[in-house]
């Protein structure tokens, strides 16, 4: 797509400077270490592990990777602190982006301050009454925030027209991996950091890889870069965890790949959440209406596993790991801890469960808490 012109210039300067010793050496690699704060530990979880254990104290092991101790409280800075040095590369002045519910914007904003750029941030207004928190964060490094009307797929239109307005000095940072090649792949190269920071872990604490990954799944980001450097490994099993809000019957959830049809959508195809005049649903919680195109193919070829599971569910997962380890995951880093209520019963003891916290939770905090307010209303 001609539109999309600009970011295969940055695929290949990326190609070029993620083989460049000055770059990996002397910037990218730095600015890993002392900004992003990677790598980012693989802490074994005890007093979880025991809650899982059965009645003669055996059951699995349960190992976190703390995506949420990033600088920002997520993941998405890997991403966006490299794509912010490569756009310095190509001597752009300004960025934008467009964000839904979650921490890109953040992420971008101090990413943008940190190496003197330009930002704006495009983001829907039904979002924006949801995630009051984050827009702050968003403004207070500096960046101007956009509101549209809409959703995240809204945002995402308005920040396409802002950037081909102008295409000699703007450049958008794409957040997740969506959208046509060479995008899915930017994203899921400088999230791959998670995966390869796990391997390494996992060697010097038990000398081996992990049984099993866990994480949550809206669009790809997070899963990606933690599966991608497994994904050869046949005796690793991948599982990815999927929004399902009220139950997969209620209209209300973002389980675009377990629901939802193969389609085209922004030069790719992949797994949509569609009405019947094939319009992309906006989703329930964490989904956007679509997935990555490398998702879906891990769909289709079995080569990960992807399950639900319930809003009530994740808030009791969030507050099991706040009472047993004392650590605030982020609501959408929650689905993938739900889910060990139905995984852990059925492993071998001594089973080795990596989950990854893709985000720090305390800007969920009053949401649980609201949540917990109207159970015992109704």
């Amino acid at each position: 797509m001609a539109t999309f012109v600009d970011q295969h210039l940055a695929w290949e300067l990326t190609s070029i400077v993620l083989h460049d010793f000055e770059f990996q050496v002397k910037e990218l690699t730095t600015a890993l270490r002392d900004y992003v704060e990677s790598e980012t530990p693989l802490y074994f979880a005890q007093r979880l592990t025991n809650h899982y254990n059965n009645s003669e104290g055996e059951g699995p092991e349960i190992y976190l990777k703390r995506g949420d101790l990033n600088h920002g409280g997520a993941h998405k800075i890997n991403n966006a602190i490299a794509q912010a040095m490569i756009v310095k590369w190509m001597g752009r002045k300004s960025i934008v982006a467009a964000i839904g519910a979650r921490q890109h914007g953040v992420a971008t904003a101090v990413a943008c301050t940190n190496l003197s750029l330009d930002c704006t941030i495009f983001m829907g207004a039904t979002d924006m009454e949801k995630w009051t928190s984050n827009v702050l964060l968003i403004k207070h490094p500096g960046a101007e925030v956009e509101v549209v009307d809409g959703t995240f797929k809204d945002a995402s239109s308005k920040a396409v027209k802002a950037w081909l307005g102008n295409l000699e000095t703007k450049y958008y940072l794409v957040g997740t991996t969506l959208g046509p090649h060479p995008c899915p792949n930017m994203v899921r190269e400088f999230q791959s950091i998670i995966g390869k920071e796990t391997r390494k872990q996992a060697m010097e604490k038990w000398g081996g890889r992990p049984d099993i990954l866990v994480a949550c799944i809206g669009s790809g980001s997070n899963a990606l870069g933690l599966f991608h450097e497994f994904i050869k490994d046949e005796d690793v099993r991948l599982i990815a965890v999927e929004a399902a809000g009220f139950g997969l019957d209620s209209g209300k959830h973002a389980v675009t790949l377990t629901k939802g049809d193969v389609d085209l959508y922004h030069g790719a195809m992949s797994n949509l959440l569609q009405d019947e005049e094939g319009q992309i649903l906006c989703p329930h919680f964490i989904g956007v209406g679509y997935v990555g195109p490398e998702v879906s193919f891990l769909k289709e070829t079995g080569w990960a596993e992807f399950h639900t599971t319930t809003d009530e569910a994740i808030v009791v997962a969030y507050i099991r790991l706040c009472h047993f380890e004392g650590i605030f995951p982020a609501l959408v880093a929650s689905h993938a801890f739900a889910f060990l209520e139905k995984l852990c019963p059925t492993l071998p003891n001594g089973t080795k469960v990596l989950v990854n916290i893709s985000g720090r939770g305390d800007k969920d905090a009053a949401i649980v808490f609201q949540y917990q307010l109207d159970q015992l209303s109704d």
